[in-house]
């Protein structure tokens, strides 16, 4: 005699559809394998995936009322089922994966979340009868737990998260020093609310760059990944960096400014016209010797603090001296003359 599907869930024949899916969800939470420990819940588990694979696909169910297990896995006699009578051409073997038709019935969330916890006021679940009559007392050191009435509560979670997506920002000194509104597009993919089909969607991210950001600041958008029915979406997360500058490097909240100067004027003394990030111009005397590399900060003119923006680096002139290609045979006398040893 074949397996019986309806004894295998629990069924009376005739049962509706939504009879067998209930049923179902009600059997494979009972025994799915990662909480019932007890000896052939493994093997039930199949047994629940396979009697449910047949009861909710009508030409399957329609064979297996006619001609019983054997007919619709067309090994019966004269290739038919009970009585002899002859099955159409048919031929059932259950090829599926429980797990994943576990998940598919749960649209991938965590089944279990609705049983563990505090109760949420006398809110009723979604299965008839407890669910874990076929579990072991002792579940992860809690010994003889009275559940009581089911509720729906946040609890473990299957799902992970997948890593997170990393893009550079490029932005400007200037929009640094004064801070600016960044709005990236992004497309990602998204679960339709079917919990099955996925559509590709289409999102602006606003990102507020506050003044005096330091370059390795990230911006982090959560969950903004592709979405599927088994994932929890990627974070995504933009990473400031410093455009080049035409005329500024940037020391944390320094900048600094390469000041050309001649040999003579290095010598001699003289005006440097000094730009800042906001367009103006610092006239700056120098009546000393300069040196090759020497520097002179202008405090108060760099880029705001990151924690106190009202404040400001320095602007740091870095003196590059331009020494002449020749010198001429008098220029060198005068120079003897005057330069010391």
């Amino acid at each position: 005699m074949g397996k019986d599907y309806y004894q295998t869930l629990g069924l009376a024949h005739g049962a509706s559809d939504d009879e067998i899916k209930r049923a179902y969800r009600r059997q494979a939470l009972r025994y799915h394998p990662d909480k019932n420990k007890l000896p052939g819940s493994e093997e039930k588990f199949k047994e629940i995936a396979e009697a449910y694979d047949v009861l909710s696909d009508p030409l399957k169910r329609e064979i297996f009322d006619c001609y019983g297990e054997e007919g619709l896995k067309g090994c019966g006699p004269s290739g038919g089922g009970s009585g002899g009578t002859n099955s159409p051409s048919f031929s059932y073997t259950f090829h599926g994966d429980p797990h994943a038709m576990f998940a598919e019935l749960f649209s991938g969330r965590n089944p279990f979340e609705s049983f563990f916890g505090q109760c949420n006021g006398e809110e009723d679940m979604d299965i008839d009868d407890d669910p874990f009559s076929g579990f072991p007392t002792d579940m992860g050191g809690f010994t003889n737990v009275n559940f009581g009435r089911a509720c729906h509560v946040q609890g473990p979670t299957w799902k992970r998260q997948d890593p997170p997506i990393t893009h550079d920002l490029r932005v400007s000194l200037e929009d640094i020093y004064r801070g600016c509104t960044k709005k990236m597009k992004i497309s990602h993919k998204r679960l339709n609310p079917d919990g099955k089909s996925i559509r590709n969607e289409d999102k602006i991210l606003t990102i507020e760059v506050k003044r005096g950001w330091k370059e390795g600041t990230k911006i982090t958008f959560p969950k903004e990944g592709d979405q599927t029915y088994n994932n929890i979406p990627a974070d995504i997360v933009f990473v400031l960096k410093d455009k080049p500058h035409n005329i500024f490097k940037r020391d944390g909240s320094d900048v600094i400014y390469p000041a050309r100067i001649s040999l003579r004027e290095a010598l001699c003394g003289c005006t440097v016209k000094i730009p800042t990030l906001d367009g103006r111009i610092i006239p700056a005397v120098f009546k000393d010797v300069i040196r090759p590399g020497m520097r002179q900060r202008v405090p108060g003119e760099g880029l705001p603090l990151p924690k106190t923006p009202e404040r400001r680096g320095d602007l740091v002139i870095e003196f590059e001296v331009i020494f002449p290609e020749r010198v001429s045979v008098t220029s060198k006398v005068i120079l003897e003359q005057v330069l010391p040893q």
